[in-house]
């Protein structure tokens, strides 16, 4: 077999049961990673982008609880950046309705209802960025594991054969070989958006602490106002 006359598809084919079965495992790890990585891309661009935007609004003077109103009031599902402020404020205006609530403990709980709101956004934005991690890592080693079952079994047909050659070994070795070239297709993209979307998240998880630092200012000067 020369260059011209390699084929992936017949390799594939005519692959031992246990290799094709690692060749599927691998393909369907290439395929949730797809899967993910396209659905994280839509998912940081829209808090990315959705936190802009909130923040624009936020910092050109507008009354906070008009503001709250506008996003409690649209009727869809609050995430991001909206979700700390509406907790935030949403705690604020509750305690602030009772009698005798210093302003610390004003404070204190409009931060704790924006720490948990923090949390449940940064673990959404972090969801399925462990699988990706486990495909970049295990994928090449499962592709090896297929290739080393496969070469074992090449070299096990020739216990019968006379006369060994590299033309009589080389059909099957080639296609054990398929098996660690899918770890790899499968492991590189896995690898490269786990590190390229996990930095993204730490991004957005430092810009929901600034806000949430910067939020809890404000309410501070609020709650003194209203000593």
């Amino acid at each position: 077999m020369n260059a011209g006359d390699l084929n992936l598809w017949q390799l594939v084919l005519h692959a031992s049961l246990f290799v094709k079965f690692v060749m599927l495992v691998l393909l369907a790890f290439s395929f949730l990673s797809w899967m993910i990585i396209f659905r994280k891309h839509s998912m940081l661009k829209t808090a990315l982008g959705s936190a802009n935007e909130f923040e624009e609004r936020f910092w050109s003077g507008a009354d906070l609880a008009a503001l709250f109103r506008e996003v409690t009031g649209r009727g869809e599902r609050i995430s991001g950046i909206e979700s700390i402020f509406e907790a935030g404020f949403r705690e604020f205006a509750r305690l602030r309705q009772r009698r005798g609530v210093d302003p610390r403990t004003l404070l204190e709980g409009a931060q704790r209802a924006m720490r948990v709101a923090q949390t449940r956004e940064i673990d959404r934005l972090e969801g399925n960025l462990e699988f990706l991690a486990n495909v970049g890592s295990i994928s090449p080693y499962v592709g090896l594991l297929g290739t080393v079952y496969g070469i074992m079994i090449s070299f096990q047909g020739l216990t019968n054969v006379k006369e060994a050659t590299i033309a009589s070994v080389a059909p099957g070795i080639s296609e054990a070989l398929v098996a660690t070239a899918m770890g790899l297709i499968a492991a590189i993209p896995a690898s490269w958006a786990y590190n390229r979307y996990s930095n993204k998240v730490e991004r957005v998880a430092t810009r929901f602490d600034t806000f949430t630092e910067e939020f809890s200012s404000i309410l501070q000067r609020q709650a003194h106002v209203d000593e």
